[in-house]
């Protein structure tokens, strides 16, 4: 494959998965990436800080999307529309062309402690960018805090619902799903109804 071709860092993406799934992500090199896409080595870090980054990288521009939806959502939204819209905002990652590389992620991050590590790390990111967002829309400090780590429990049960190997439904439908059903459990929280259920 020509090393100028377009569409590098999918191509990056795809071999680093392919690899870390055969050989381990620890004993994969970031060269043995570059050569099975076809690319260079300095094609790879134009793309990715690290090996970690093709697994991770796509947490900034999610923190990023769900801050703008935030933001942009009516002056007279709830917190939930709010949430919402920033579930929704995710959608364009969500593809049917990018279901398997989903599932190879999570195996990946599965078997090694340092990408689970990382991934919470990463959870955390989101949250505060989602409580930072709607403390600037006037949210309390607490009511920010909680409502972020709502909003990324539903984004993370959305997420391991759509990856799901049989799953063909819309991440947008699921996610949507995810956090009415969430409301709905936080909500009986104070009922004597949920310790029953």
């Amino acid at each position: 494959m020509a090393r100028w071709e377009p569409n590098a860092r999918d191509r990056l993406e795809r071999a680093a998965l392919a690899l870390f799934a055969e050989h381990g992500y620890d004993a994969t090199t970031v060269n043995e990436i570059a050569d099975r896409a076809g690319l260079t080595k300095s094609t790879f870090f134009r793309h990715f800080a690290d090996k970690r980054e093709v697994l991770f990288g796509g947490q900034d521009v999610l923190s990023q999307r769900f801050s703008d939806a935030i933001r942009a959502t009516a002056p007279a939204a709830t917190i939930g529309a709010c949430l919402a819209a920033a579930l929704e905002s995710a959608a364009p990652a969500f593809t049917p062309e990018r279901h398997d590389l989903a599932l190879q992620r999570r195996a990946i991050i599965a078997a090694t402690s340092e990408l689970r590590e990382r991934e919470l790390l990463k959870r955390a990111g989101l949250s505060s960018a989602i409580a930072d967002a709607l403390r600037a829309r006037g949210a309390d400090d607490t009511t920010a805090r909680l409502a972020a780590e709502l909003g990324v429990l539903a984004f993370s049960t959305a997420f391991a619902h759509w990856a799901a190997p049989k799953n063909r439904q819309p991440y947008t439908e699921i996610a949507h799903t995810a956090l009415r059903d969430l409301q709905a459990r936080a909500a009986a929280l104070g009922s004597e109804a949920d310790l029953r259920a």
